[in-house]
């Protein structure tokens, strides 16, 4: 023991070792990513986060902040083999109400939260009178490219109540289930995200980048171990059903069905021949799909895909292109049954797009296509070499954007408009409104909502495409 006295060796050699872990396996006990809000109705709220250990841990939420009225959920404990997620349910809320929250762990307030203001969420509008209310929603977050994403500096300040992330919410690429949950909690750590994630609801549906590889359908290898890291990352209200496992869900907010669609777990190759077996979304949720549709006395019913809804990418191209059969079979079911109100949103295309696939024009009514893409991503031009059945505006390509939905269910007749904001906070385009007695059969409407600038554009592709070699 050179350089150690005799004394300092005898109390070495008399004092117990020193244990090589800490005294505390659980440090500062904290949140690693969230709180995230999830799924909200009228009566209930879903609350994600993920935790830096296996510790009891629990959610307070109140109407009063000063939390006197406080109620708790059940007590949850993070487990490794689960990556240390965990989703809350918040429940006895009331209608259209403000409540605040804090995770409670070990009977104290997370570490880094303690001293802040609390947080708050607003529960859904009541079933008893008609609401009005504000989607924002949005496609293709890649960090990669874009690692600051300010288009969340943008969105918060339109107060949306809800937001939708239509796929490519993270770029994975992967066939390796632990890199997507990696690329998930590095999207959730984006600065300005942080308080947009834990005070505006988020639901979510993927597209190819984040349930595999790039154009990915059924083949994937991993899909099963991608849905299971999924359900463990988006606190939604279901994934699939009892009879075809995927991530798509109905959800039913202010009034108004939405239906969610998986378009990546049971689609076939984009470049399969298109025809009466060719599917996207399989027969299993296709028959859930028409079920609901039929069911629902909602004015609107909007109809959210990964993959955009009208013809642009062409036959093999990513999208409901490649679909035509099953697509065509939809809409055609959709007007036979009579059911009014359904509207498409879409993204992917990393460009903002308004287009309109004119079934009024075989007796029915029309069926629009709004688009947002990207949220952070390098937009794209490709839209100039597509010939989709009709577009309302000429698309956005000058950055990113986002999708606004503004719902009013008061009025006699109930509207819906649309707007693509950009990361200068202006629309895009005049805004798209839609009445509820618009989408029904027999009524046409888009020729009267189409733009000077977009019909110029098809009326010159039009003449390009009959115009000799």
């Amino acid at each position: 023991m050179r350089g150690v006295s005799f004394w300092a060796a005898l109390v070495l050699c008399v004092l117990p070792a020193r244990p090589l872990v800490a005294q505390d396996p659980d440090g500062y006990k904290r949140a690693m990513q969230g709180p995230m809000l999830g799924a909200v109705t009228e009566d209930s709220c879903l609350v994600w986060a993920r935790m830096s250990w296996s510790f009891p841990t629990r959610v307070a939420y109140a109407e009063q902040p000063d939390f006197s009225d406080a109620q708790l959920t059940e007590e949850v404990t993070p487990r490794r083999d689960e990556d240390y997620c965990v989703t809350f349910r918040l429940q006895n809320l009331k209608p259209d109400t403000q409540y605040y929250y804090r995770l409670m762990i070990g009977g104290s307030e997370d570490k880094y939260r303690s001293g802040k203001p609390p947080l708050a969420f607003t529960t859904a509008p009541g079933s008893a009178a008609p609401a009005k209310f504000r989607v924002a929603f949005g496609s293709c977050a890649r960090w990669q490219r874009e690692s600051s994403q300010p288009v969340w500096k943008v969105i918060p300040a339109y107060e949306p109540d809800l937001f939708f992330w239509l796929g490519d919410n993270v770029y994975a690429d992967t066939l390796d289930a632990d890199i997507l949950a990696e690329e998930l909690t590095r999207q959730r750590e984006v600065p300005h995200i942080q308080n947009f994630l834990a005070t505006v609801p988020q639901l979510a549906i993927w597209d190819d980048h984040d349930f595999g590889l790039n154009n990915h359908d059924r083949t994937n290898p991993t899909k099963a171990d991608n849905l299971r890291m999924w359900k463990r990352y988006w606190p939604n209200p279901a994934f699939g059903n009892d009879k075809a496992d995927g991530i798509f869900f109905r959800y039913q907010y202010g009034g108004v069905d939405f239906f969610f669609l998986d378009g990546r777990y049971h689609r076939d190759p984009n470049a399969q021949a298109d025809g009466a077996t060719k599917t996207m979304l399989g027969a299993e949720q296709m028959a859930w799909l028409k079920q609901g549709l039929k069911a629902s006395q909602a004015p609107f019913k909007v109809l959210v895909s990964g993959s955009v809804w009208t013809t642009g990418k062409g036959a093999g191209g990513d999208a409901w292109s490649s679909y035509r059969h099953e697509r065509d079979g939809l809409f055609d079911w959709i007007m036979q049954e009579r059911v009014t109100g359904v509207v498409l949103i879409s993204g992917d295309t990393h460009t903002a797009e308004l287009n309109v696939a004119p079934w009024s024009e075989r007796g029915g009514y029309d069926l629009y296509d709004l688009v947002s893409s990207p949220l952070a991503q390098e937009p794209d031009n490709d839209w100039l070499f597509r010939d989709v059945e009709q577009r309302i505006e000429v698309p956005y390509d000058l950055g990113p954007n986002f999708g606004v939905l503004d719902f009013d269910l008061t009025a006699d007749d109930p509207t819906l408009s649309f707007r693509i904001i950009t990361l200068e906070s202006r629309s895009a385009w005049t805004p798209l409104t839609l009445k509820r007695s618009e989408l029904q059969p027999g009524i046409s409407s888009w020729q009267q909502k189409q733009s000077d600038d977009a019909g110029r554009w098809m009326k010159m592709l039009e003449a390009q495409a009959n115009t000799p070699d």
